[in-house]
């Protein structure tokens, strides 16, 4: 039976297991008012990145909802990539706003300023750029934008713990980022996520999340709570913050070892698109371009090596769908092959990787 290299593989030790038993055996297992090893993590993280402040919620889905809820985006426009998760564009819609799809770079997959510039109208209320595989976005064009027209700015990190962007962290450039701690991402937990705020409205917004991810409850002290506005269940577990915060421990040594394992993917995989190398990107993913997809994953997976397709564009899909071409967009739709990339892959595996790659190409 051939040995299965995984497309994602969470780094683990027995300090995760340690945090784990410690939280089973206190039997404080979660809170909606943030506290424990919830707040211990929003601490850490804040301090890691370097950012105003940090609310902890329990998914990058829960991130970008409350992160879209600060601002009234209601029968007003949104700027976003189509390639991403559709998570990213149902945000949008859950907060009353529109959706306005552009294409990307062909590059970095990043989205392109200049096609936000084309799409700005008197409507537009938000820029949401998504940091695509962990490669940082133009956001120096993006910030210039967003000045020039009155706009604000809500990114997308899902995929980009521990990605930099000159000389800072990705989580301390807009007025709020939002992070995925699913478990195949570089920082990984059971559920979770988080949003980073760098405002001088940060106290209020800071407010607002925390009353805003636990049903809207307010004044929390004794009985006498109060619900004021809307609100949803999204307060993160003690489970999950423990082993953030092992995790958090381990970011930059994994980034590292992803890291090199993309410049060794880019120099060797002879495709002629694929994803580049920069020192600033997290590589939670690698992607490559293939025009005989089906085919060529077929190939991979007969020989233990699993592949992703991330993603289906999100205009092309029947919620979404619009009389619109984003022609880049829409062929790395169909082009897309993502490759395993965690640090657990031994030498072998990735010069495994590499030789059928080539091979099957």
């Amino acid at each position: 039976m051939v040995k299965k290299i995984k497309l994602f593989d969470p780094v683990i030790d027995t300090s995760e297991k340690k945090a784990i038993l410690q939280i089973l055996k206190s039997g404080f297992w979660a809170s909606g008012a943030g506290v424990g090893n919830v707040l211990k993590f929003e601490n850490k993280f804040k301090k890691y990145i370097k950012s105003d402040e940090c609310v902890a919620v329990n998914s990058g889905t829960a991130a970008l909802n409350l992160a879209l809820s600060l601002f009234d985006i209601k029968n007003k426009e949104v700027i976003l990539p189509s390639l991403s998760f559709v998570s990213t564009a149902h945000c949008i819609i859950e907060n009353k706003g529109i959706p306005v799809f552009v294409d990307v770079e062909p590059e970095t997959l990043c989205i392109d300023p200049k096609k936000i510039i084309s799409a700005v109208t008197k409507k537009t209320r938000i820029i949401l750029p998504v940091h695509f595989g962990g490669m940082p976005c133009n956001l120096n064009e993006i910030q210039k934008i967003a000045k020039k027209y009155n706009l604000d700015i809500v990114e997308d990190a899902a995929h980009s713990a521990g990605s930099m962007y000159h000389n800072n962290k990705i989580g301390t450039h807009g007025q709020a980022v939002c992070f995925s701690f699913h478990p195949v991402k570089n920082l990984g937990m059971p559920t979770g996520g988080l949003i980073s705020i760098n405002s001088s409205k940060y106290k209020k917004f800071k407010k607002l999340l925390m009353e805003r991810r636990w049903c809207g409850i307010t004044n929390r002290k004794g009985s006498n709570y109060d619900v004021k506005e809307m609100g949803w269940n999204y307060y993160m577990n003690e489970f999950s913050a423990a082993i953030g915060i092992e995790q958090l421990k381990k970011l930059d040594n994994s980034n590292s070892i992803r890291k090199r394992i993309g410049k060794k993917f880019n120099e060797k995989i002879n495709v002629e698109i694929k994803m580049p190398y920069n020192e600033d990107c997290s590589y939670h993913l690698y992607w490559i371009l293939v025009k005989n997809r089906e085919k060529f994953r077929e190939k991979l997976s007969e020989n233990g090596i699993e592949t992703g397709t991330h993603y289906k564009p999100i205009h092309l899909m029947s919620m979404y769908k619009k009389n619109q071409r984003l022609p880049i967009t829409e062929k790395v739709g169909k082009q897309i092959v993502t490759l395993p990339i965690h640090p657990n892959l031994s030498k072998k595996d990735i010069d495994k990787i590499i030789r059928l790659v080539n091979k099957f190409i």
